[in-house]
């Protein structure tokens, strides 16, 4: 068996992976980074890219529909129809752009990429399957070992994934759009994907455990949310716990809180209860590495429990957020470089594209009074919002939270279209500090969906302009 060696070895090239190997790169690390499938990880294969994709061809689908019985902006359209197989083929064009310029960066940078699957021997030692069937198997050594395997879907016991069954992956290559489709979770990855196949034609039902739609987002941002899913005529059971397919396969089997068993009919079941680290399959266990639940424990430098064996990503649990993953791998890259660095962000945004958007960053006003804290928090909907109004998405609103003594900002959340877009804002007043009159002092362009930020931080101190 042929045997390298390398200063840093990174297994996974996903966000988190390949940054942290062209951040290394770029610092003089000889670097190796081993993937047995595409460079991109889920994010860019699986995941946030692709997904994307299909939200706006079903958007776009959507609207031209809408347009063939409401001429309110003056636009007729006599028919529309599309053509799944050339959305999915514009889908993977994108995909394989990002995925193909990321492996051009890595060679760009002096990262060699071996492209195959890396089984632990110890600490310092991988020998990796190549993916290539004439390629010898190979060992790798090194100083400094950086896991970065990601996540897994979860799949519900008892009704496996296949035929009727899919997994988001699956679902993000349709072949047909389903007559009837069942999904199961009511997270963001389910609603997501159930919202673009209700606009894409299909008859979607939505079966949740627990008692409300996007349970990790307050009810103030998710009420939008669930006006847009009635709207649709997407069908939501909460409250409702699957107990699997039926005999016939056609239908599944539903229990609600009160123990009465139905069936909902379903051409297809989406899948989409979440997702778990990976670590398993690839010799994690010959670490023995201090667990924290069902994630790899790490201090804020992203060490593990082991010397120079360094994890990121989803790997080390929640949140599991391809910007998180990236902003540790570099971090881990400076750190061996000699750099003295922390992982210690005030606020990492996260982002829930359904219609409308909901994207939230710091503190809820509950989860500041968990947290002890004295806090005033404010308002602004986008329908006092002029750029909202012209966009026909005066649904929604930004919120600020900020502490009652000082007026330091701890929290943003926001619903609406496209508000995912202010999450930049968001995060920079959070890790820079400001207070309300910061924002509020700050003069923001007009017209647009910005302008709700600065006037929810009005609003918080008394003074709002336009509401």
């Amino acid at each position: 068996m042929e045997t390298q060696h390398t200063t840093l070895l990174v297994i996974g090239g996903g966000p988190g992976g390949y940054v942290a190997a062209i951040r290394a790169a770029q610092l003089g690390i000889a670097t190796t980074l081993v993937e047995g499938d595409n460079l991109g990880g889920t994010c860019l294969n699986i995941g946030c890219i692709p997904s994307k994709a299909l939200i706006h061809a079903a958007a776009a689908y959507h609207q031209a529909h809408r347009f063939m019985g409401d001429a309110t902006l003056g636009i007729h359209v006599e028919s529309a129809r599309i053509d799944i197989a050339q959305t999915v083929r514009w889908k993977d064009g994108i995909v394989a752009r990002l995925t193909g310029g990321v492996g051009a960066l890595l060679k760009k940078h002096g990262v060699k990429v071996v492209k195959g699957w890396a089984r632990i021997v110890d600490g310092k030692t991988v020998d990796v399957t190549r993916a290539l069937p004439e390629a010898e198997p190979m060992r790798i050594q090194c100083e400094h070992l950086l896991l970065a395997t990601g996540s897994v879907e979860l799949g519900v016991p008892g009704m496996p994934f296949g035929g009727r069954v899919i997994s988001s992956t699956q679902a993000l290559s349709p072949a047909a759009v389903p007559a009837r489709l069942v999904v199961v979770g009511a997270g963001y990855i389910g609603l997501e994907l159930g919202m673009v196949y209700r606009k894409l034609g299909a008859d979607v039902t939505v079966v949740e455990a627990q008692n409300s739609i996007l349970p990790l987002y307050d009810e103030e941002l998710v009420k939008p949310v669930a006006t847009s899913l009635r709207k649709l005529g997407v069908q939501v059971h909460l409250g409702c716990q699957v107990q699997g397919l039926n005999a016939a396969g056609d239908a599944v089997r539903v229990l609600d809180g009160a123990a009465r068993e139905s069936e909902l009919a379903a051409d297809q079941v989406l899948v989409a209860i979440g997702r778990v680290p990976r670590t398993h399959g690839w010799g994690l266990e010959q670490l023995m590495l201090a667990m924290q639940g069902r994630a790899l424990k790490v201090d804020d430098q992203c060490r593990s429990s082991m010397r120079n064996v360094w994890a990121i990503g989803d790997l080390t649990g929640e949140p599991m957020l391809a910007h998180r993953a990236m902003a540790q791998g570099e971090m881990v890259a400076e750190i061996i470089a000699g750099q003295r660095r922390h992982f210690a962000p005030h606020a990492i945004a996260a982002v829930c594209f359904t219609d409308p958007e909901i994207v939230s960053a710091g503190l809820s006003p509950k989860e500041a009074e968990k947290a002890g804290l004295d806090c005033i928090s404010a308002h602004f909907p986008f329908a006092a919002n002029g750029r909202a109004m012209t966009l026909e998405a005066s649904d929604g609103f930004v919120r600020v939270v900020a502490r009652r003594d000082n007026h330091l900002i701890v929290g943003w959340q926001a619903v609406g279209a496209g508000v995912s877009e202010l999450s930049t804002a968001f995060s920079h007043s959070l890790e820079m500090g400001a207070t309300l009159e910061d924002v509020a002092g700050t003069i923001h362009a007009h017209p647009t969906l910005g302008e709700a930020v600065q006037e929810a931080a009005l609003r918080a101190l008394g003074h709002a302009l336009h509401v």
